[in-house]
Order: C-alpha cells, then structure tokens, then sequence
C-alpha cells in the first residue's frame, strides 16, 4: 500500500494513522509504563521495530492495521487503536492502547469506535472481536460501550483471554 493510499481516520479530537517504523520510539515509550504493559507488555526497541514491520506488512496484505493515536490539537502521540488479524483465529481484532496520562478522557472509546466504524464500512468481516485478559476492567468497560460481549474463552500467547465480538450491524 502506497503512503498515499494508507488512509487517516479523524475524529473530534483525533488523528489515527497507520502506524510505521517511524514509530519506533514512541511504541516503546507507550509500553513502558507498567500500568500500560500490565495486559499488552513491554517492547525493547528491537522488538517494537518488529512488531510495526509487522504492522506496515499487515497494511501492505490486508488494507488494514493497527494506528498511530495522535491528538489534534497538538499531534501528540497517545496511543494506538485499530485492527490486527489474527492468523491463528482467522479473525480480526480491534484493539486500543493508550498512554496512562490519556486515560479517563474518553480517547480509547473515541478511537476504537473510529476504527471499528471503519472496519466495517470497508472490510468484509461479519464481526470484530476484543481480546480481554482477565482483570482488564478498564478495557472491557470500552468494548462493551462499543457493543462487544462475552463470545468465548481462549489463549492469546499462554495467557487465558476471554473473546468479546461485535456483530457487523444489521
């Protein structure tokens, strides 16, 4: 996918864009914080360089992935939301990490919904799961405003996860 191709959701209050390998210091910083990497862990540099490789590949392939959150007003980076394919479900997920200073402020639900609505206008997938571990409550407060619920238990990396899925609307 071409960077002009690669498309720029907005909101009231922000900017997602796929997130690149430009990324990289701001990846790590995000998933620093252990109140962060609680559920989604940390990343070195060499890992998160990886992992967006990963990312920019899933856009290439797939026309989607995970994106940079980035506040309007002044283009800070915050988080990032968005949907990731998972080979081993043959599902898509839609996922939201933030900055522990963004929390409380109704960013992730802003973001996620952004994606979500997203997702749906331009992929065929009949639903969106979250992937929950448990004690997440922060998390699954935003899946459940978004209209996820309880689908199935799973593991995700040796750690035991509950699947929420949204319905593609009727």
């Amino acid at each position: 996918m071409r960077d002009e191709d690669r498309p720029v959701i907005e909101t009231a209050r922000l900017i997602l864009r796929p997130l690149t390998g430009a990324d990289v210091d701001a990846f790590v910083d995000l998933h620093a914080d252990p109140g962060v990497n609680r559920f989604v862990g940390a990343y070195t540099r060499e890992r998160a360089a990886e992992r967006l490789a990963g990312v920019e590949r899933q856009w290439a392939e797939r026309g989607h992935g995970l994106c940079a959150v980035e506040l309007r007003s002044t283009g800070e980076f915050i988080g990032r939301s968005g949907l990731q394919f998972w080979e081993r479900y043959g599902e898509v997920e839609l996922g939201w990490t933030l900055r522990a200073s963004s929390w409380g402020h109704g960013y992730a639900t802003e973001a996620a919904r952004a994606c979500l609505d997203w997702g749906f206008a331009r992929l065929d997938e009949e639903y969106f799961t979250a992937l929950m571990r448990p004690g997440n409550e922060a998390s699954i407060r935003v899946a459940e405003r978004l209209g996820f619920a309880p689908r199935r238990e799973d593991t995700l990396f040796d750690e035991p996860v509950t699947v929420y899925a949204v319905d593609r609307p009727r």
